[in-house]
């Protein structure tokens, strides 16, 4: 009988740690024979573990106080207790408690105190690109996972990805090297991450990927700790370009990109 081929689910099932050691076992047969899929899968893999390491102190915070479970437990063993007169915590007032323990936990107490939906359009775009450049910009080592002398792959392999044409814009005028890029996972699916560098070490981050909210939106400027960022929109694509640079000089390059994939400024 024929083994079941591998499918991306496997694939992606195995960067996770979530298949049986049987499956495990013809899946890394599956990656020695096709070295192709092995490097995408080992840049998965990268991925995450950066990912991990930029997110580790915020899921290592402390439960707070008033979340704790074995403090809802003993306010409510008191409140049975109180029932007969004395002033006892609500039931729904415990269901709500309860409630929020379950968010703080599933979300890593990255609420911080508040429960807030998340972020949409260019406002999660220009997240999305502060994000990234903070896991990869750091990088001294592997800030891009396909390099700029590779650019040809990386257009095929991030245009096919993302299911629309992708450029490299040129941006040696402005006086930034094209360095290489990634494909990096966001919240509304992939997204290709390019990054360039001046002579002084300067890194800046462009992130683009398919929109379905915001399809058409004019640039706006954002602000990150010391990042600035434009973020715009156009025919259902989305760019937000993010770097350590004042607005004034960071927005003609903006203009730069806009005016190379094709768009009016």
């Amino acid at each position: 009988m024929n083994a079941r081929p591998i499918s991306e689910d496997d694939l992606q099932a195995y960067v996770d740690g979530r298949l049986d050691p049987a499956r495990r076992g013809e899946v890394e047969d599956y990656l020695d024979t096709h070295p192709e899929a092995g490097a995408r899968v080992a840049a998965y893999m990268d991925q995450r573990d950066q990912l991990r390491a930029a997110l580790r102190p915020v899921v290592e915070e402390p439960v707070p106080s008033e979340l704790n479970l074995a403090r809802l437990v003993e306010e409510r063993r008191r409140g049975r207790q109180d029932r007969f007169g004395r002033s006892a915590r609500s039931w729904r007032d415990l269901a709500a408690a309860v409630v929020l323990l379950g968010v703080g936990l599933a979300g890593g107490w990255v609420v911080h105190g508040r429960v807030a939906g998340p972020a949409e359009g260019v406002n999660a775009l220009a997240s999305e690109a502060a994000d990234s450049y903070s896991v990869f910009a750091a990088d001294r080592v592997r800030p891009v996972e396909i390099a700029a002398a590779d650019s040809s792959d990386l257009v095929s392999w991030t245009s096919d990805r993302l299911r629309h044409p992708v450029k490299i814009p040129d941006l040696k005028p402005s006086g930034y090297r094209f360095m290489g890029g990634r494909l990096v996972p966001t919240a509304h699916g992939p997204a290709l991450m390019l990054m360039y560098d001046d002579d002084k070490g300067t890194r800046l981050v462009m992130v683009t990927r398919p929109m379905a909210a915001d399809r058409n939106a004019l640039m706006s400027q954002t602000r990150t700790g010391d990042l600035t960022g434009f973020s715009w929109a156009h025919d259902g694509i989305g760019y937000s370009l993010v770097g350590p640079v004042a607005p004034g000089d960071l927005h003609p390059i903006a203009d730069e990109i806009r005016r190379q994939v094709g768009q009016s400024v």
